[in-house]
């Protein structure tokens, strides 16, 4: 009897050790995966989707104003859109590690390979399936577009091409043109023309000269939030060799040339608006002007370099309360 409690004890222990310790195997793994999904999160930097949902919606609220909107093109341009950033992000994060732009001397949030917790073969492995499947989406939205196939169909797959190229060689590659003073012009045809002009052609099959100006309104506040992003890295880009526009003009004159982005915004949406009024509502987006005042002022006055960090968040968010408030009174007029 005493034998047998004996051997029951032992059991029991044996039973209750194998269960902790499986316990902890599955702490372990749950904790390592979700370090590893928090990582590529970081990675694919959220923040900075708002604004590219912001200028890809331009294009489709003018569509709406011309009687153009379709639903089921709307949905695979969003998925197009955010594959695209995303890839752009992930490429930014490798690219500026390899070429020693992410350093200690950087002010900005965390990266991932730079800080270890992505590797850059990962990291490379990455940014090879975002663009596949960023081609994929762009696929599926063109036959939505263009089901006939015709020559718009071949021109859109070229630009498609473009822009997974820019949005990989903006600070990847053997000779990324960002580090060159390249960027801003970019951010303003990807961000402004092609992502407002392309989204209006690709709902409405047709070009509308009009939908230059709302585009140039993007262009310029997206190319904002990169002016102000080089604005915070002006030490680390230059000791990593990245001439960004900025850094060519010094924070003085990158200070003004920011002012003068955000001025030009608003004046490409007044001439719009005057140039196609139809009810005082269309001009309700000139309420989002103190807002871009008030960051200019921060801005202007913000000494610390990392402390303009979470100002490219509230940017990037207030260039979509600016998308809203003009795009939408357009779907009332």
């Amino acid at each position: 009897m005493i034998l047998l409690t004996s051997y029951e004890s032992l059991r029991i222990a044996i039973a209750i050790r194998s269960d902790m310790a499986v316990s902890l195997a599955g702490t372990f793994i749950y904790t390592f995966y979700m370090m590893h999904l928090t990582a590529w999160i970081k990675a694919a930097r959220l923040r900075t989707l708002p604004l590219a949902v912001a200028c890809m919606g331009m294009g489709a609220f003018l569509a709406a104003f011309q009687g153009f909107f379709n639903l089921a093109l709307f949905v695979a341009l969003l998925s197009t859109t955010v594959l695209l950033q995303v890839l752009s992000n992930l490429a930014n994060d490798y690219g500026d590690y390899i070429h020693g732009a992410d350093s200690e001397h950087r002010q900005g949030e965390q990266r991932m390979v730079q800080s270890g917790l992505i590797t850059p073969s990962a990291m490379k492995r990455g940014i090879i399936l975002l663009a596949v499947s960023s081609f994929i989406s762009g696929l599926c939205l063109l036959f939505l577009a263009f089901p006939d196939l015709g020559w718009p169909f071949w021109g859109f797959i070229g630009l498609g091409l473009l822009a997974i190229w820019a949005a990989i060689n903006y600070t990847a590659g053997s000779n990324p043109y960002g580090y060159v003073g390249l960027g801003d012009i970019s951010v303003f045809l990807f961000f402004g023309l092609l992502a407002v002009c392309g989204s209006y052609v690709l709902f409405s099959a047709s070009w509308w000269w009009a939908s230059v100006l709302p585009a140039m309104s993007c262009g310029f506040l997206s190319t904002a939030v990169l002016n102000l992003n080089n604005i915070r890295d002006i030490d680390s880009d230059a000791l990593a060799g990245k001439k960004s526009v900025a850094l060519r003009l010094g924070k003085a004159n990158a200070l003004v040339y920011h002012a003068l982005l955000l001025a030009l915004a608003f004046g490409a949406a007044v001439v719009f608006t005057l140039l196609h009024y139809l009810h005082w509502t269309q001009f309700i987006f000139l309420a989002s002007a103190p807002i871009f005042f008030i960051h200019w002022q921060k801005v202007k006055k913000e000494k610390e370099s990392k402390a303009l960090d979470p100002m490219l968040k509230q940017l990037a968010l207030s260039t979509l309360v600016f998308v809203l408030m003009m795009g939408i009174p357009l779907l009332f007029v």
